[in-house]
């Protein structure tokens, strides 16, 4: 596998990205705001996005109270994984893993006419204390601000450095790392990352 080089720099920040109206957006972008396999924009998510959030300012401020409350609201717990947890089912059970974080995230985000997409990849301990468990695949969110994608992890809540992306797409089901067919069982996998000077 070839190597991946993220910058060096702690995600950036951007406080006074703008929110676009819906007819500002670039065609590419609209599918972003669209109902997806684990992102249920029509569903009671809608509503409550607009009851949580929507005498905020738009842009930054709104993307970040999103990632906020998400941070707040779930309890992360790996023996809570499940592949079929809808946003929904994340919003009433609050816990899960990151993937989960993320799809309710995005499912806020997309309810209140922001684009946001799914981010799947790397993150390793750089700048930040080295974890007990060993470090594992990791998921984040982009929304389209200022005419540009923007990094949010409702998980960490905190810019972090050296994030691998590998695929983006409207949630875990279109980017999932491994799809296998039939039975499997994972023995094991390495990944690690290096700080370099």
């Amino acid at each position: 596998m070839p190597s991946l080089r993220p910058t060096g720099n702690p995600t950036a920040q951007v406080p006074d990205a703008y929110q676009h109206s819906v007819q500002e957006l670039p065609n590419d972008v609209l599918l972003f705001l669209l109902a997806s396999r684990y992102c249920e924009v029509d569903s009671e998510l809608r509503d409550t996005a607009w009851s949580l959030f929507g005498t905020l300012p738009a842009g930054w401020p709104l993307v970040q109270a999103v990632c906020n409350f998400t941070h707040r609201h779930i309890r992360f717990d790996y023996m809570q994984a499940r592949a079929n947890r809808t946003a929904l089912d994340v919003f009433r059970e609050r816990a899960g893993v990151c993937r989960d974080y993320m799809h309710l995230a995005i499912t806020f985000c997309r309810s209140l006419n922001i684009p946001a997409r799914y981010c799947t990849g790397y993150l390793g301990d750089i700048g930040v204390p080295p974890a007990a468990s060993p470090m594992d695949f990791s998921a984040w969110f982009e929304v389209y601000l200022s005419g540009a994608w923007h990094a949010f992890d409702a998980r960490n809540n905190i810019p972090r450095i050296g994030r691998v992306l590998m695929a983006r797409g409207r949630a875990a089901a279109d980017v999932a790392l491994p799809t296998t067919f039939g039975t499997n069982q994972l023995r094991s996998f390495q990944v690690w990352t290096d700080e370099t000077g």
